[in-house]
């Protein structure tokens, strides 16, 4: 695949830029110790993130904030444990303390000298906006779960990306998707016929985490095991 050919790129950001795992286990984590339950991070994220997915399709309407709040409350119920509401709205509204992955910021800037960046976030407009402040990110368009009633794998957020691409004079054929959720991301970039880079953030550990495995056929052009180092391949190849 020829990096030079595309004109922009469009990110998953919360997984792919944001480190959104060590955002929630931040919250999860200790309220588990206060609970007396003896679970590890990745026990919690993985069922969180099964409760967290089911929230977004039953409600595609609700807020980011209250996706997760009730996704909290019924890892609580899951695990026979009460999640009061104090903690609930903690994790609710812990997204823009959320932080960066080291080197999310360095490779955006870096990628912004050659493409037009696009975030396809499914997260609430004012929790992305909390997380710029990390990510410093010069971005073209701002497509947020907010923006279009729906969370991914749906197919709201790519058709609004179609008419985005309309509006910033780039062809479709110009687009690569970037992004670390399979089920999230590269199930419906496989659907819609959009090449796609996976950002395999988990590289280095097993076990999907807080995102589901992939329910429906996924693929990927191209496999990196961090921002940093995709952003090094698009420089070499526009060298």
């Amino acid at each position: 695949m020829d990096l030079t050919e595309f004109q922009a790129l469009s990110f998953d950001c919360y997984g792919t830029l944001i480190d959104w795992e060590t955002g929630i286990a931040a919250v999860l984590s200790p309220w588990a110790r206060e609970q007396g339950l003896s679970l590890s991070d990745e026990e919690l994220l993985l069922a969180y993130g099964t409760q967290e997915a089911s929230v977004e399709a039953e409600k595609p309407f609700r807020l980011y904030p209250d996706v997760l709040a009730t996704a909290f409350r019924r890892v609580g119920a899951e695990l026979g444990r009460e999640v009061t509401d104090e903690w609930a709205q903690r994790l609710g509204a812990s997204v823009p303390d959320w932080p960066a992955f080291p080197d999310s910021a360095d490779a955006l800037a870096r990628l912004a000298a050659h493409y037009r960046l696009i975030i396809l976030s499914n997260v609430h407009r004012d929790g992305f906006a909390g997380s710029n402040r990390w990510l410093r990110g010069d971005f073209a368009a701002i497509i947020t779960a907010e923006d279009v009633g729906a969370y991914k794998p749906a197919e709201n957020h790519f058709r609004a990306l179609d008419d985005t691409l309309g509006s910033l004079g780039v062809e479709r054929e110009g687009l690569l998707h970037v992004a670390q959720s399979l089920f999230h991301d590269h199930v419906p970039a496989r659907r819609e016929g959009l090449p796609s880079a996976w950002i395999n953030r988990r590289h280095d550990r097993p076990g999907w985490g807080a995102t589901p495995q992939p329910s429906g056929e996924f693929g990927y052009d191209l496999e990196f095991g961090s921002m940093g180092e995709f952003a090094d391949a698009v420089e070499k190849a526009f060298q």
